[in-house]
């Protein structure tokens, strides 16, 4: 528990990486995922389905290189769940 102010207690609630995931496809909020060992390169597309090893299935995909800012379309790929180092919602 955390404390905000004079007296004030704030609660601070962990979310679980997978429940989050599931508010993301149930939104169907477009998310960017960084990969391990692909520093400079992104994947970003829309959550349509994933696993308990948080293997993402993503719709309407897209290949951001960071260095160059250049975008490659993918349409439909497979994110495997140990491969995932982050992932973020883009915001439009």
């Amino acid at each position: 528990m955390a404390y905000h102010g004079q007296g004030e207690k704030v609660q601070k609630v962990m979310v679980q990486p997978i429940n989050l995931i599931f508010r993301y496809l149930q939104n169907r909020s477009r998310i960017q995922g960084w990969l391990c060992e692909q520093g400079n390169m992104r994947r970003e597309g829309c959550i349509i389905a994933f696993d308990e090893h948080t293997s993402l299935v993503s719709d309407d995909a897209e290949e951001i290189h960071s260095k160059t800012k250049s975008r490659q379309q993918l349409g439909w790929i497979m994110l495997k769940g140990g491969h995932v180092t982050l992932l973020q919602r883009v915001s439009n």
